[in-house]
């Protein structure tokens, strides 16, 4: 409600309002002055028209010499028998034309006697000054002008002085040029001997339309008068329409005044013209007195509607004014309740803001949902603090109603502060609480690395003297990074975290010291231990290590705890023999001591074990809880029909874009996956197998996220629907929905978390291999739920992208393009101008994509990529060395059409994606080979076959792929294939085929690969153990023999060579290029046969069987 108070009238404002009151009531008294206004009845001319008529007396309009008005009353006969009543009417009529200033002067009375008796002027006189109703300032009196009349006038008037006195001052004038000593002739009329142009009829018209104007503007002021008590009186209403609706009722009311006001001055203004009509028809000619008399009332009654017309308009602004700014105040009143009833929500809200988390990670996201918070609570604070400043701005402009704007400016100010102190407050805590759990992450890593260390001295170099100074050192080196990264006081700590330490985290304070002190006692008998083997003196009998077989025996020895009491008991012993014995004791002291050693390191390495296990089952115990919650209070109540009229429209039939396959993922983890966790408790460092054998299920995380990006989305559209806020409120959640639907992608990267600690913990035990792969195994679907997030981003793509293969990798790249169809131009310019394109390698097809700018938020962030173009890995060769940069490789296409060279972000990138499409090259090699190993035995039917089946095609062709997979993943033992041309004679010195392929010890421009070809494995090996001569085909080999005996034309070659068979010459010699050392020569055909003993040849024909083509066959 608004403040009724200042809905009523102000000092200022009723101020305002009398003074236009007084213009209102002086224009009311003057109209009425001008219609001879008296205290029972105003008269008018109209009313006493006959009386005036009878002209026994008139205003001429003549003044005296100070300004007096001048009334005349001419020799009228019957004078004596005018009835009071209309002698008083006339009198007050013509005494109330003159105005107030001459009024008040006095009149001046002119009684002409000259043809009456002496006691009828007697008589006169009396009446006149006894009934006179105004002030008299002179009366002059013509006497009678007979002998007698005048003899006895002048008697008389001596006599009967005192009774004239008593009246008015009487000059008794005997002439009527006495008369014109005192009244100057021009202000007499014609009777008087005077020249003053008076005509009675004329003077009477006019007054009558005078009297009529005066009478409307009467009327006028009434109407302003009334119009300006009703806008004073008026209370302003409390709300905003019925604000609007009095304003615009009083502009209407308002507009009317004006209108009868211009009616008025209109018609004022007619009289005017009306009465300066004689000067319009004849300017030469001057108006007389009257006429002047009248334009001067006329002019007076517009003037006054004028400046009557001005005081409206001044009070009719500021009551505007007061209602525009009753308006801005109703306004300001109204966005008041709105920003403070958000202002009210942001305070609950972020009163729900308690926890302070459990671990480093939940305190960085909770920071970042209050950042978030912060961020879109931002709009409501700065809504408030704009109406703030708007109310401020208010005041400062003078509005009518400060006392009640003041107070809510100051109550926004308090809220917006307030609020902001909540937020910097719960800021503050979760910072202190990220320090306090970073000081406890600090401290169980530093603990890890303790055990660590421990269990990675090697127990045997310790039984020596420098080997346990050594260790010994090395402990001590440790300790002291304790003052850094260890708790050193729980005292301290529960003081400088008391705000944040809830009984949880007190709980797990209290398990990390715990587990410090734990890990410092192992330090410390570890030392106690080394400091004795440290301290022992050389003997003449050395202690005899025991057989590491022994020590690898059991993966989990039992504890030390029982070999460090048997060391004391040794030790006592051994003070108390002889020396034989002190030595005998000490090698057993020494046995024992190694014993305990690896007793604790394993004790310690099982305990983090058991660690690791117990939090990944709550952990995973958790997350199973928290997917049922969501799905029973979320999921399931959006079919509950007595929720439905919560849900917006924008969210109805939504929930399969909300959720994704949360409830697949739940019923896995809750049916399998976590009843079988549960089966490892006793046996962690096995726990791998369990992850590999549900490695398929896994698979369902990757449509779980793909489908993120949707629900994200969904989400941020409809996250302020009434649904989940009640659902929130039912559930006692601290946190919205969309933290527990980012939970599923949090829980499938904890895993390879979890997974790295426990092989960490277990190297030497029997499930490392499992934890290996199992770790693998995670960060392929990890990689795969990554590249199929970038996948589903594709744009542009015509065909299916599955029918591509699968996606092996994807990344960003700086691509240069050289086509040699291209314009010269164009391909020096795509030289030096790198594109910025984003790869994604399949086993089929290579695409060139663009990266879009990223937009929105979370899920929404990830790039969209315009497809560009895409090359089929069929006809695709790469150049793995470009020179000049460790960071370029080629791709080309169609036997180097297109060359697209690559800079990759770093080497190691590079290599990564050498090696990978290095590897889809081979499998097209392998694919290839084995495809055309029919067609090859068919084609070389005529050679002579070996007899042995164990270097037949089929089995020596496994043999080859099979080292060839052995080689895969050793980049420096893989050999490339290339692509060559097709001979038709010998090449000449120099020349040969385009492409040479070489080792990764090669030269960096010799590195092409391609996998164009057709293979087929050559039958022309010898068998095992043979030592006939082979058939020779062109082909690539390696020389087996080395061979430097040749002629100056021979070519010369070593064990290792790689060579290429071109052709068969005259004679029996064949054409020859040393691959490796370039050079080229004739070689005799049996010399070669012995050369290249068992190695073998890849031969590939064409269709017609005349072109050769050959790639290089590993040996």
């Amino acid at each position: 409600m608004g403040d009724r108070n200042a809905a009523r009238i102000s000092v200022s404002e009723m101020k305002n309002y009398y003074i236009y009151s007084e213009w209102c009531s002086w224009l009311l008294s003057v109209a009425e002055d001008e219609i001879m206004h008296q205290d029972i009845t105003p008269l008018c001319a109209a009313d006493i028209q006959d009386q005036l008529k009878k002209r026994f007396a008139y205003l001429s309009g003549g003044r005296g010499q100070d300004g007096s008005p001048v009334i005349t009353f001419p020799d009228y006969p019957a004078f004596s028998d005018v009835p009071d009543k209309e002698f008083q009417n006339v009198m007050t009529y013509l005494t109330s034309i003159p105005s107030l200033q001459d009024a008040g002067i006095g009149f001046i009375l002119v009684i002409d006697r000259r043809q009456d008796k002496w006691t009828s002027v007697k008589a006169s006189v009396l009446r006149i000054a006894a009934s006179f109703p105004a002030n008299l300032q002179l009366v002059l009196v013509l006497r009678p002008t007979g002998f007698f009349q005048r003899t006895l006038s002048d008697l008389a008037f001596k006599f009967n002085r005192d009774d004239f006195r008593m009246k008015v001052p009487v000059i008794m004038l005997s002439s009527v040029p006495e008369l014109h000593g005192y009244i100057d002739k021009s202000q007499l009329t014609e009777d008087l001997g005077g020249t003053l142009d008076y005509c009675h009829t004329r003077w009477l018209c006019h007054r009558t339309a005078i009297e009529s104007f005066a009478l409307m503007v009467k009327q006028t002021a009434q109407m302003l008068q009334s119009f300006g008590t009703e806008l004073a009186e008026t209370e302003l209403p409390n709300d905003v329409q019925s604000t609007s609706s009095v304003l615009c009722a009083h502009m209407e009311k308002k507009d009317k005044a004006k209108e009868d006001m211009r009616l008025a001055l209109d018609k004022g203004q007619s009289i005017l013209e009306s009465i300066r009509e004689p000067l319009v028809k004849s300017p030469e000619q001057s108006l007389n007195q009257d006429q002047l008399d009248n334009q001067t009332t006329v002019q007076r009654l517009l003037a006054q509607l004028n400046e009557t017309e001005a005081a409206f308009d001044e009070f009719w602004a500021k009551h505007q004014q007061k209602l525009e700014q009753c308006l801005q105040l109703r306004h300001f009143e109204q966005d008041f309740r709105e920003v403070k009833a958000a202002l009210d929500v942001l305070a609950q809200k972020i009163a729900t803001f308690t926890d302070v988390g459990n671990s480093l990670a939940h305190v960085e996201h909770l920071l970042k949902d209050l950042t978030s918070f912060e961020e879109k609570s931002s709009v409501a604070v700065e809504r408030a603090r704009t109406l703030s400043l708007e109310g401020e701005q208010l005041i400062d402009n003078k509005h009518y109603a400060v006392d009640s704007i003041r107070p809510k400016c100051h109550e926004l100010q308090h809220l917006c502060d307030q609020f902001v102190a909540e937020v910097r407050q719960r800021r503050g805590l979760l910072h202190k609480s990220l320090e306090l759990h970073g000081l406890l992450e600090a401290s169980m890593k530093w603990c890890d690395e303790g055990i660590y260390l421990l269990a990675s001295q090697p127990v045997d170099k310790c039984q020596s003297q420098d080997g346990a100074e050594a260790a010994l050192q090395e402990i001590e080196k440790f300790l002291e990074t304790g003052a850094e990264n260890k708790i050193q006081e729980l005292n301290k700590i529960y003081q400088d975290y008391e705000p944040i330490l809830t009984q949880d985290l007190m709980k797990h304070v209290q398990k990390v010291f715990q587990k410090q002190e734990s890990m410092e006692e192992m330090f410390h008998r570890r030392q106690a231990s080394l400091k004795k083997l440290a301290a022992k003196q050389t003997r003449p009998v050395q202690p005899v290590a025991p057989r590491p077989e022994a020590l690898t025996k059991s993966p989990c020895p039992s504890p030390g705890i029982r070999r460090g009491s048997e060391n004391n008991s040794s030790e006592g012993n051994a003070l108390r023999r002889g020396p034989y014995r002190r030595a005998k004791s000490e090698m057993s002291e020494s046995r024992q001591g190694r014993s305990s050693s690896t007793g604790d390191e394993e004790e310690s390495l099982a305990i983090l074990r058991r660690h690791v296990m117990n939090e990944l089952l709550d952990t995973e115990r958790v997350y199973v809880e928290e997917l049922l919650c969501v799905l029973e209070g979320y999921a399931a109540e959006m079919d509950n029909p007595l929720m439905t009229h919560l849900i917006s429209t924008g969210l109805q039939n939504k929930k399969d874009v909300l959720f994704g396959n949360m409830e697949e993922i739940y019923h896995f983890h809750n049916r399998i996956f976590l009843r079988e966790l549960e089966n490892y408790i006793d046996c962690p460092e096995l726990v791998g197998r369990c992850f590999l054998e549900r490695m398929e299920e896994f698979q369902i995380y990757e449509k779980y996220c793909q489908n993120k990006p949707r629900s994200e989305s969904l989400w941020r559209q409809c996250s302020d629907c009434p649904f989940f806020q009640e659902c929130q409120k039912k559930l006692d959640h601290k946190l919205s929905l969309d933290s527990y639907l980012l939970k599923p992608v949090q829980r499938i990267t904890k895993y390879q978390l979890l997974l790295k600690e426990m092989l960490k913990y277990s190297k030497s035990c029997e499930g490392a291999e499992d934890l290996q792969e199992a770790l693998s195994s995670i960060l392929g679907i990890l990689k795969a739920v990554n590249d199929s997030m970038h996948l589903i981003a594709i744009t542009g793509y015509d065909g299916n992208l599955s029918d591509l293969g699968k996606l092996l990798m994807q990344g960003s790249f700086s691509v240069w393009t050289d086509h040699k169809k291209g314009h010269t131009k164009v391909k020096d310019l795509a030289r030096f101008k790198p594109m910025q394109r984003h790869l994604f390698l399949h086993e089929k097809a290579v695409l060139f994509c663009k990266k879009r700018e990223e937009n929105g938020e979370g899920y929404e962030k990830a790039p969209s990529y315009s497809y560009k173009q895409s090359l089929n890995m069929t006809a695709v060769g790469i150049t793995e060395n470009v020179k000049g940069d460790v960071k370029k490789f080629e791709i080309w296409y169609n036997a180097r059409e297109e060359v697209y060279i690559i800079q990759a972000p770093t080497p190691e990138i590079k290599a990564a994606w050498v090696n990978e499409i290095r590897k889809v090259l081979t499998s097209q090699l392998q694919a290839c080979r084995e495809a055309s190993q029919h067609r090859a035995l068919e084609q070389s039917q005529s050679l002579p076959l070996p007899a042995s089946s164990n270097t037949s095609p089929s089995k020596g062709n496994t043999r080859n792929i099979k080292k060839l997979e052995e080689r895969k993943t050793d980049p420096l033992s893989l050999e490339g294939y290339v692509s060559s041309t097709s001979l038709t004679k010998p090449p000449e010195k120099g020349k040969g085929w385009s492409k040479t392929s070489h080792p990764l010890e090669a030269p960096e421009d010799n590195d092409g690969w391609s996998s164009a070809e057709e293979l087929i494995n050559s039958s022309d090996a010898e068998e095992e153990g043979g030592v006939g001569l082979r058939k020779l085909v062109p082909g690539k080999y390696t020389i087996v023999v080395d061979d430097e005996k040749g002629g100056p034309d021979m070519l010369a070659v070593r064990s290792g060579d790689m060579v290429e068979v071109v052709q068969e010459g005259d004679d029996g010699l064949w054409y020859v290029r040393n691959l490796t050392s370039s050079k080229e020569g004739w070689v005799p055909a049996n010399s070669l046969s012995t050369l290249l003993g068992k190695s073998s040849s890849a031969q590939c024909l064409s269709s017609s069987g005349k072109t050769p083509r050959s790639t290089l066959a590993v040996p």
